[in-house]
């Protein structure tokens, strides 16, 4: 049985994103031009609209963050145990 808590990767990346949009006080248009990805793109990611997202554009996105990957993946967010990847 799936545990209602469980976030998807997704979820969880989408609310990395936002986190540090807000801590940077940052707008995603600021995002896009830092990282190369496009606004269709961290739009769809934004709107849960992806069902999966390229290891790629998580690199990008850390680096528009001005982070390193292992950074901006050190999040209770990533968790194992409460994310549903199945």
């Amino acid at each position: 049985m799936k545990n209602e808590n469980l976030k998807t990767i997704n979820e969880a990346l989408i609310m990395r994103i936002r986190e540090l949009l807000a801590k940077n006080k940052m707008t995603a248009y600021r995002l896009v031009q830092n990282s190369g990805v496009s606004h269709s793109q961290l739009g769809f990611i934004l709107n849960n609209r992806n069902n999966s997202v390229n290891f790629k554009t998580v690199v990008m996105l850390a680096q528009g963050f001005n982070m390193s990957l292992q950074e901006f993946l050190d999040s209770p967010y990533f968790d194992l145990d409460k994310l549903d990847i199945e």
